[in-house]
């Protein structure tokens, strides 16, 4: 009897659970596995964005196509996000983490605190704009690639016939690449296992148990987030059933929880997406990668807990233009986080800067930042699936509209 590909993903996940459990910290040794998978997703990301979009871009033909979906891309992430992290702040009141916690010293990562700082808002959309746009291929700059590719297929079509053979190489390129990304994802067990057997074997209950109100706070707004907001938007929006898009993308959700990277998922989640969920290879190529790079749910849901974490620890009381506060600079601040693991952590000094909280809070989530990463990357990563449904199944009704 064949296994299934989310059955050999859910084996490999629940095995490195067990033997890093009764293992420890040697399970160390097998993360070579984790790495090296890894490394061969992020070997095909450049080139998939590139190919995918360019293609996706110069097939629509027309600007005003691929405005709105940009429009509506960007509106459902914004919507979204502003969902989640009210949805956080909720469970950080409800669950109140932080009153009577009392951490170990050693448990706590001073070198959180001094975190690089993020950058401004003018640096971030400066820098979107590639000086070099093969630099940017070179270093995996996924905004600067998205620049790129989306002026190539513009002027793809603003050429016309001469530029044929061009969109016919991009045409050729993008799949070869869905096909060296279909041998790289039948690896994907055993790089599951590979990540998160040594996570489990290093993290001991020395560290989890005092903060483990967080994690459950942050595990249960995901879970609302995935079972509520985005069914219902899944379910209203993009005429899907719910269970139907869950068992599709889930594939995706687990690596994603594995590897917590949302750009290092992408590939797979292109993959069930297209296959699973029957959207367009244009919308797909469009939606998803800019998804990857400014929809953070999960994110967002991780900073409004962190905050009213840090905020009761240090026996602070938000007011209520400060939770208001919160759900603005943590929006836009979601938007701006890298899909890359620990970013989270980088953009909630933003938050915590914003409303006066010290950012040496930072330093006491800083040791179970990784398991939270695990959580928020996997909702991040369904959000993106779920924006690329709900906008490939209006595309049609918007085309009729405008003929009409």
């Amino acid at each position: 009897m064949k296994i299934s590909f989310l059955t050999q993903i859910l084996i490999a996940f629940v095995l490195a659970i067990v033997l890093g459990a009764i293992v420890g910290p040697e399970i160390e040794a097998v993360s070579p596995l984790g790495d090296a998978f890894l490394r061969l997703i992020q070997f095909i990301i450049a080139p998939l964005i590139l190919a995918t979009l360019v293609v996706g871009v110069a097939g629509t033909g027309d600007m005003k196509k691929m405005g709105r979906l940009g429009g509506k891309t960007v509106a459902y992430y914004l919507a979204t996000s502003a969902i989640a992290i009210s949805l956080g702040l909720g469970m950080g009141f409800l669950f109140a983490p932080g009153e009577g916690v009392e951490i170990p010293p050693e448990s706590i990562d001073d070198s959180a605190a001094q975190t690089e700082q993020p950058e401004g808002v003018v640096d971030t959309l400066l820098n979107i704009i590639p000086t070099n746009p093969f630099a940017g291929l070179v270093e995996g700059n996924i905004l600067q690639i998205i620049f790129f590719a989306i002026f190539l297929g513009i002027g793809i079509t603003a050429v016309g016939e001469k530029a044929k053979p061009v969109l016919r190489f991009f045409e050729g390129f993008s799949e070869v690449m869905f096909k060296i990304t279909s041998f790289i994802i039948l690896l994907a067990p055993i790089g599951v296992f590979g990540l998160v057997a040594p996570i489990v074997g290093d993290h001991g209950l020395s560290i989890l148990l005092p903060l483990f109100k967080v994690i459950l706070a942050v595990a249960v707004a995901c879970i609302v987030h995935i079972a509520i907001t985005y069914s219902i938007a899944v379910k209203t929006l993009g005429k899907l059933n719910p269970i139907t898009f869950l068992k599709g993308i889930a594939p995706a959700g687990i690596f994603a929880f594995s590897s917590a990277s949302s750009a290092g998922t992408l590939p797979i989640t292109i993959k069930n997406v297209t296959e699973n969920l029957g959207v367009s290879k244009g919308t797909s190529s469009f939606v998803l990668p800019l998804g990857a790079t400014i929809n953070m749910d999960g994110t967002a849901i991780y900073q409004g807990v962190a905050v009213l974490f840090i905020a009761q620890f240090y026996g602070m009381d938000l007011s209520l233009m400060q939770v208001l506060t919160v759900v603005l600079i943590a929006t836009l601040a979601s938007i701006g986080t890298a899909g890359v693991p620990g970013a989270g952590l980088i953009m909630l000094t933003l938050v915590l800067t914003s409303i006066g909280l010290p950012l040496e809070g930072i330093a006491l989530v800083a040791g179970i930042d990784r398991i939270l990463d695990m959580f928020r990357t996997s909702v991040n990563v369904i959000g993106d699936a779920s924006g690329a449904v709900i906008v490939d199944r209006n595309e049609p009704l918007d085309e009729e509209e405008a003929k009409a």
